[in-house]
């Protein structure tokens, strides 16, 4: 169909690039562009082939899926690439290696180099190609295939509607100027004002390697508010996302480990595989890592993320949902509006799987509906705001 999503699929093993293709092909709303066993194929197959996403491996013969990126960039190429590959031994660091190189996201190979098992990763890697894909040929004046808040494809324009399209809600504004969703509000009411903010609390999934990357580049320096994030991430990469985020952000950046200390000018990121929960003692603010069951899905749990801080800042609080699919921190960033709280949630047109967002602004949860490129100076205002 010609709003489907082309791809190119970039792998020196010719089964892994059937397997993937088979994946694609399977999809609706994707189709397979061409395939190309090292990054000097695909740079030759680019301009014929014209695919609105990259399906990529890092480990190849004659040009790297590293080389790869770094010649992209130097031809100012802009369509999103997606890296499919196994952990080596240096896989986390080349990985973020590779998103600081221009990748919008990753997803790692079940079982190494070649995984005959690549099937347990195909609604995860197919959701982030009609993600990234779908975003790449909106901007380019294009019609894609429209994806359902769980990253499917989707029969109706914008996804299927918790409680009617966000796109069609209506407005109205609240005491402290929030954009707020007519008809939720009466049902909805914060039990007190919102206070200073002590806390920014960030629940992200698909899309949020770059999202973030976006936003805490353009965080003030002066901004004193710790920041804690829960991003969907496997274990062993975390370190490295963090370390990542701390060269391009003005604010200490670092993977939360247990007992740290939540303190100003500090970011701290959840750990792979741990739920990270906020806890107020007598000597301050600290995190706790723990193993708990999968929640909404996940561990670390946005949801998790959000009901600790509910529970301990209350109406000093800021919570933040971010592009991502399912429901994650949806229903848990309702407990820091029902507080007083503030929330944020990130719009549809910027959103690469508007999913964790809409859920909770059409739960009622989310007071404003904030473009990507304006989070990072909306969540500062807010939080340097006097209450």
């Amino acid at each position: 169909m010609a709003d489907d999503i082309n791809v190119l699929i970039v792998d020196d093993s010719a089964l892994m690039r059937n397997l993937i293709g088979r994946m694609i092909e399977s999809t609706p709303g994707l189709v397979v562009a061409d395939k190309a066993m090292n990054g000097k194929f695909a740079l030759q197959k680019i301009p014929r082939v014209n695919p609105d996403v990259i399906v990529l491996d890092l480990e190849m013969p004659e040009m790297s899926g590293i080389e790869f990126l770094k010649e992209r960039r130097k031809q100012g190429i802009k369509i999103p690439v997606v890296i499919l590959s196994s952990i080596a031994a240096r896989g986390a660091e080349i990985t973020m290696e590779a998103l600081s190189l221009g990748a919008s996201d990753f997803i790692q190979k079940p079982s190494g180099s070649i995984s005959d098992d690549i099937h347990t990763v195909k609604d995860s890697l197919t959701s982030m190609l009609l993600g990234y894909g779908g975003q790449y040929r909106r901007k380019q004046g294009k019609k894609a295939t429209p994806v359902d808040y769980t990253g499917k494809p989707s029969a109706k324009a914008g996804g299927s509607s918790l409680a009617g399209s966000a796109q069609s809600q209506s407005f109205i504004k609240s005491a402290d100027g929030f954009a707020m969703p007519h008809g939720m509000v009466k049902s909805r009411q914060p039990l007190r004002k919102p206070g200073k903010t002590d806390i920014i609390a960030i629940g992200i999934s698909t899309g949020g390697p770059d999202a973030l990357r976006l936003v805490f580049s353009n965080l003030d320096a002066d901004l004193k508010t710790p920041i804690v994030v829960v991003q969907h991430m496997p274990p062993g990469f975390t370190l490295e996302f963090a370390r990542s985020l701390d060269r391009v952000c003005p604010l200490e950046v670092k993977e939360a480990e247990e007992g740290d200390a939540i303190r100003p000018g500090r970011a701290l990121i959840a750990q792979g595989n741990k739920h990270l929960e906020v806890e107020k003692q007598p000597q301050g603010a600290i995190v706790r890592l723990t193993d708990a069951p999968l929640v909404s899905g996940h561990r670390p749990s946005a949801d998790v993320l959000f009901a600790s801080v509910a529970k301990w800042y209350g109406n000093h609080a800021l919570g933040v949902i971010m592009t991502g699919m399912g429901r994650d921190g949806a229903e848990q960033i309702g407990e820091i509006y029902k507080e007083g709280g503030l929330t944020l949630g990130q719009d549809e047109a910027s959103a690469v799987v508007y999913g964790m967002p809409r859920v909770a602004f059409e739960l009622g949860h989310i007071q404003e509906q904030v473009p990507l490129q304006n989070m990072a100076r909306r969540i500062c205002d807010l939080a340097k705001t006097p209450r």
